[in-house]
């Protein structure tokens, strides 16, 4: 147990992240040492930032609090704090269940934290951070909580009405992680579109991503978590006009059946579902998709279902995950419905609607044999140098191996260009174009 050492362990999203890496920031500046491990922690205090979202991330984050409570109680740690979505969600009934927690923080009040330890939160270094990412990329998130409704949901219960932070301000978060080395931004937001409508009364994100691009060093910008009602347009030019602009976006669809989109209370309709697909890929030829869909939410039918998997051999993402239905206290959903879809149903159409993508992704990955790309170094490993495409975002998609050879030392971080000489159903594999 080392003096003056601060574990921070991060579950769930990214965006929880980008919290966690302002927090270690501020404990650096306050005179501790940080570390972001949770295999091997080692401080006399830990801080763990938790997942609120369904029930498996939950019950991670259960089990490591509780892990970090017994390492407590055999006097390997002296202090245990825990802060995030699912304290922001049960604050009261953690501080009864787990007594051992010295202090429960939700997600927006983590700064508090530095009080207790007695020390000063810094407001002039409020934009920096310690990454954990590789120097060369960073998540960047743009706004807090979300204003949809959406039946399932339960994280505009656990962070409030949409926020967008202020344009200028991220502007300058932009210059100052460009000057400390990175090139690749993974912008972030639970609901990217509907950046800006609070600060400036309209849709501000094609405005924000023209900008961010014009910035000198910003070599890849990527965008996650769209939503497809009112779709920012003026996107596609943005996309189109700016190379450092990745032809990919991440946008959560969840299903297609009208008679599902209408219980989900999504707002979108199946014909502008597929109308929107057909318009990404006319305005940004090789733009690379990536959704998110749901299966088993109350109500789906067996047509439902069919109509889903017609609609992802039909679309052919390039990229999809899918979970299965989980009920959150709090939603519409929990107070409207019934959880009428057997759990065994939605296991089974889980991994039949996954078993689609798989061949699909597998197909989409051979056509890119004999194609020269560009990838972006991430790692070393065994034999292997590990990069990404543009249209691969870090810990979820397709990663290109190349393997190591005499004479050739990739650099973390540096950009090559590679010709694709093999595929499987999720990697690529590739040479250095001399």
């Amino acid at each position: 147990m080392r003096r003056g050492t601060i574990d921070i362990i991060t579950l769930g999203c990214s965006k929880n992240l980008v919290d966690s890496e302002k927090l270690m920031r501020q404990l650096e500046e306050n005179g501790y040492r940080v570390t972001h491990d949770s295999e091997h922690p080692q401080g006399e205090i830990a801080v763990i930032n938790t997942c609120g979202f369904i029930g498996d991330a939950k019950e991670e984050s259960v089990n490591m609090i509780l892990e970090f409570c017994q390492a407590k109680e055999e006097g390997r740690l002296k202090r245990l704090y825990v802060m995030g979505c699912l304290s922001e969600r049960y604050l009261k009934d953690l501080e009864k269940e787990i007594p051992q927690v010295d202090k429960f923080y939700g997600k927006f009040n983590w700064n508090e934290l530095l009080a207790d330890l007695g020390k000063a939160y810094r407001p002039e270094i409020a934009v920096e951070r310690h990454l954990t990412t590789p120097r060369h990329y960073a998540y960047l998130k743009i706004s807090e909580g979300c204003d949809r409704k959406c039946s399932y949901c339960a994280i505009p219960i656990i962070t409030g009405p949409h926020v967008s932070r202020p344009m200028e301000e991220i502007l300058d978060e932009v210059r100052l992680l460009v000057s400390q080395g990175v090139k690749e931004f993974q912008v972030i937001a639970q609901e990217l579109t509907y950046y800006g409508v609070d600060l400036y009364k309209k849709q501000m994100l094609p405005e924000l991503i023209d900008r961010m691009a014009k910035i000198p060093g910003v070599e890849w910008i990527r965008l996650h978590y769209a939503y497809p009602a009112h779709f920012p347009e003026d996107l596609f030019r943005v996309m189109r006009e700016n190379d450092n602009v990745c032809k990919y976006m991440d946008i959560a669809l969840q299903h297609i059946s009208d008679n599902m989109l209408q219980k989900m209370r999504r707002h979108v309709t199946k014909a502008e579902t597929y109308d929107l697909i057909g318009r990404f890929r006319k305005e940004v030829p090789g733009i690379h998709l990536r959704t998110t869909l749901m299966v088993g939410h109350p109500g789906e039918t067996e047509q439902d279902f069919e109509e889903l998997k017609e609609f992802v051999r039909k679309a052919r993402f390039d990229r999809m995950g899918a979970f299965a239905y989980s009920e959150e206290e709090g939603t519409w959903s929990a107070g409207h419905y019934t959880d009428d879809v057997p759990a065994d149903v939605k296991r089974q159409r889980l991994d039949e609607l996954m078993s689609i993508q798989q061949e699909i992704s597998g197909e989409l990955n051979q056509a890119k044999v004999g194609k020269t790309l560009k990838v972006i170094i991430d790692r070393k490993e065994g034999e292997y140098y590990v990069g990404r495409t543009e249209f691969d975002s870090p810990e979820v998609d397709p990663e290109v191996l190349i393997k190591v050879e005499d004479g050739h030392r990739l650099r973390t971080g540096a950009f090559h260009f590679v010709k694709i000489t093999g595929a499987d159903d999720f990697d690529l594999y590739a040479t250095i174009v001399k």
